[in-house]
């Protein structure tokens, strides 16, 4: 009876995806998701950020990553997690509007084009089986597959998955309680010695999730592990609303 009852869920998500006419995330406007009027406007995260986890406003290396190094190589985000960027975010994680998968993947496409890097497939962030199936899908496994359409990278479905279902990461307030928190919850399932992955998220908090599957992929033999997300929330006790610095480019580092 459960089972039917969450399949009935995911089938009227789906149909309302396709009969629900698009409205923009931002203002509201109908037409698009993201109307031409409101993209543009999407808060950038820009210089100065931390060179390996992306935390906005650090020159450098953030006291996180100097305290603990990050298993990944780097991560990077086109926005940050305020503005508009939020209410995309939150649309596409809890409020279930999948159409936000194809726009968000767009714009992660075209920061893809501006920052290439080499990698050998696209893997998602994985969600525990029994969160999924509550939620219906997972927005990183739908955010993987649309970028890989785009670009016709691989998308490595196999590659990781969630052995521990752990607390939600937003209800912890700290990096070291969200570290503990993950620690040990992936385990690569592939075989994954000498590849390159880039791990696909919606959004970036401390960078302790990406840090998690990279260790994993990592003992199992990948070269290397860079992390990308839609949006890279501030520092804890940053303001929503304060300014960035300024301009996004070149290689990740």
């Amino acid at each position: 009876m459960r089972h039917a009852a969450q399949l009935l869920k995911r089938t009227s998500l789906a149909l309302l995806d396709l009969v629900l006419p698009e409205y923009c995330a931002v203002c509201g406007r109908e037409g698009s998701y993201i109307c031409a009027e409101c993209e543009p406007d999407l808060p950038p995260l820009r210089k100065p950020y931390c060179f390996l986890c992306a935390a906005p406003r650090v020159p450098q290396l953030c006291d996180s990553c100097r305290r603990v190094a990050p298993a990944f190589d780097s991560v990077r985000a086109p926005f940050e997690f305020r503005g508009g960027a939020r209410d995309i975010i939150h649309d596409l994680k809890y409020r279930h509007v999948r159409i936000a998968a194809p726009y968000v993947a767009r714009l992660l496409a075209a920061y893809l084009e501006r920052n290439p890097y080499p990698v050998d497939a696209y893997c998602a962030v994985p969600l525990h089986r029994w969160r999924e199936r509550s939620r219906g899908f997972n927005q990183s496994a739908l955010l993987a597959r649309e970028l890989g359409r785009l670009t016709g990278a691989p998308v490595d479905d196999t590659a990781l998955r969630r052995v521990r279902n752990t607390r939600p990461q937003v209800s912890m307030e700290s990096s070291g309680e969200r570290r503990r928190n993950i620690a040990a919850a992936f385990e690569c399932a592939s075989d994954a010695r000498g590849r390159r992955y880039m791990l696909i998220d919606d959004v970036v908090t401390t960078g302790s999730t990406m840090s998690a599957c990279a260790e994993a992929l990592k003992n199992a033999g990948a070269a290397n592990v860079w992390g990308l997300a839609f949006a890279r929330q501030g520092r804890f006790g940053d303001d929503d609303d304060a300014d960035a610095g300024d301009g996004v480019g070149g290689l990740w580092v």
